[in-house]
């Protein structure tokens, strides 16, 4: 019934939500400041960048290789290489890419910024970390904006990024989710390209379930 309840207030929630990110508004964690126009997602009301921030901050990034797909405001990205991480920061809303490159100087944070899709422009690299923090709401995304909260009428992103995953997985390859999205469908569509989701934490934040789920092989 919650969940119902919550699907049915999203688009509501959503209108407010858009009005405020009208304006570029700042964000701060651990000391690093990013600027988010209304075009990128924003990690101000969104649970799920605070529970992957936190999660991160105790771990020991030095020189590994870390990629953020889908990076948005690219918060965890500066902060995973102010860790001493070697970290990638991809997105397809050049949007987002700019600003992040403008942060990226500001903060005095070195990272590779670039646009991709999924793992088009990634395919020769290797990484010891992959965080996704994916669309899952099951729209067709009309704009660059939506498609950081939309995956699709028929779950098209995690079609797509399943197929190309098994080529791409990092030892510690995690994704996020709310209870509000299908995870049982998406993880159907996962066990369908041979992965397989091992619950890592489960953190409950305003009676909402967030869970960070390991990536791996069958």
């Amino acid at each position: 019934m919650v969940k119902k309840l919550k699907k049915h207030l999203f688009p509501i929630a959503k209108f407010f939500f858009d009005k405020y990110t009208l304006k570029k508004r700042k964000y701060t964690y651990e000391g690093i400041t990013v600027k988010i126009s209304a075009e990128v997602f924003p990690p101000h009301f969104t649970i799920s960048t605070k529970i992957l921030l936190e999660y991160i901050k105790p771990l020991n990034l030095t020189d590994t290789n870390f990629l953020e797909l889908g990076c948005g405001s690219g918060i965890i990205s500066l902060f995973a290489a102010s860790k001493g991480a070697n970290v990638t920061a991809s997105d397809i809303n050049q949007i987002a890419i700019k600003e992040l490159k403008d942060a990226s100087v500001k903060n005095e944070i070195s990272l590779n910024v670039l646009y991709s899709d999924l793992f088009e422009n990634l395919s020769d690299q290797q990484f010891d970390y992959i965080i996704i923090n994916p669309p899952y709401y099951p729209k067709a995304p009309q704009n660059d904006k939506e498609l950081a909260w939309f995956c699709g009428e028929n779950f098209e992103y995690f079609e797509k990024l399943f197929a190309q995953l098994p080529n791409h997985l990092a030892p510690n390859t995690w994704m996020i989710l709310s209870e509000d999205c299908e995870i049982d469908h998406i993880k159907q569509l996962a066990t369908k390209n041979g992965l397989s989701f091992e619950l890592i934490l489960e953190k409950s934040v305003v009676k909402e379930k967030n869970y960070i789920f390991r990536i791996q092989k069958l």
